[in-house]
């Protein structure tokens, strides 16, 4: 979550896009204290819950044109073509662009808004939701400290920031982090069907499974100086039940390979997306 003590907010904002991470952004921001005033919100087809946030904070749906300090893109990557013309009355020399839109790169970007002061590329993932996200971000070359403090603000509101020296590296990011949470997920779902196979009951299973790794996910942020390979040896008592089950896992065709080989088609992937 942004420091308070950093919190650097624009004085206009636009939001093209109000799905699931746009609105999670926006929520987190006005809980973080950016004015609703200060921010325009464009979305085809506001949600029930926008409008009420928008009478609520004094945001401003579908805002006549106005150059803003920020426009952040959240839309479907798919509809950047058919969105860019229309954005373009929001934007100027002085504007940063902030674009969460998978596979769209700087360069295509600056494509589509050729007068925009600078432009940050950046991958946010799910649990941005509940303020526990996390964010790859990168700059293009024009980008300002201030704008650098506004893209700290607004993308670390739901959960913190990563800065990045290449773009390249945001397809690895997207493998880690942005894709990260369905891996987890699924390893809960197997952690429960290995129960289910002991003989458990499915539903205690399933709670047992939830209830560890969000224990253990709480150990991770909460022992923030230690490693999770100390983490994990710490709960592993030589000769132990845990040895004999990580045995398994750490062989030479365990899990460790497995991630990587997970991790590099998730890149291969996000690279093909991007064109």
């Amino acid at each position: 979550m942004a420091d308070e003590a950093t919190l650097v907010f624009p004085q206009s904002l636009i939001l093209a896009g109000a799905g699931k991470m746009g609105s999670a952004l926006l929520e987190s921001w006005l809980s973080l204290g950016l004015p609703g005033a200060n921010i325009g919100v464009i979305d085809p087809h506001p949600s029930p819950a926008l409008s009420a946030l928008a009478v609520q904070h004094g945001l401003t749906l579908a805002p006549h044109p106005l150059i803003a300090q920020v426009l952040l893109l959240a839309i479907k990557p798919q509809m950047l073509d058919k969105a860019a013309p229309a954005l373009q009355h929001y934007v100027d020399g002085r504007t940063l662009i902030i674009s969460i839109l998978a596979g769209k790169t700087i360069a295509t970007l600056r494509h589509h808004f050729p007068h925009a002061g600078a432009i940050v590329r950046a991958m946010p993932n799910l649990p941005a939701s509940i303020g526990l996200g996390i964010t790859g971000a990168v700059a293009g070359p024009e980008l300002t400290q201030e704008q650098q403090a506004f893209a700290t603000t607004l993308l670390g509101a739901a959960g913190s920031v990563e800065w990045l020296d290449d773009e390249a590296l945001i397809d690895a990011v997207t493998a880690i982090s942005g894709s990260g949470p369905a891996y987890v997920f699924y390893f809960v779902e197997c952690l429960s069907q290995a129960g289910v196979a002991l003989g458990l009951p499915q539903d205690i299973s399933e709670r047992l499974a939830r209830a560890t790794v969000e224990g253990a996910g709480g150990l991770l942020m909460h022992e923030t100086g230690i490693r999770p390979a100390q983490l994990r040896e710490n709960v592993t008592s030589p000769g132990g039940t845990t040895a004999a089950a990580l045995e398994v896992l750490m062989a030479q065709n365990g899990l460790a390979p497995l991630m990587e080989q997970a991790a590099q088609a998730a890149r291969k992937r996000a690279a093909e997306l991007a064109g």
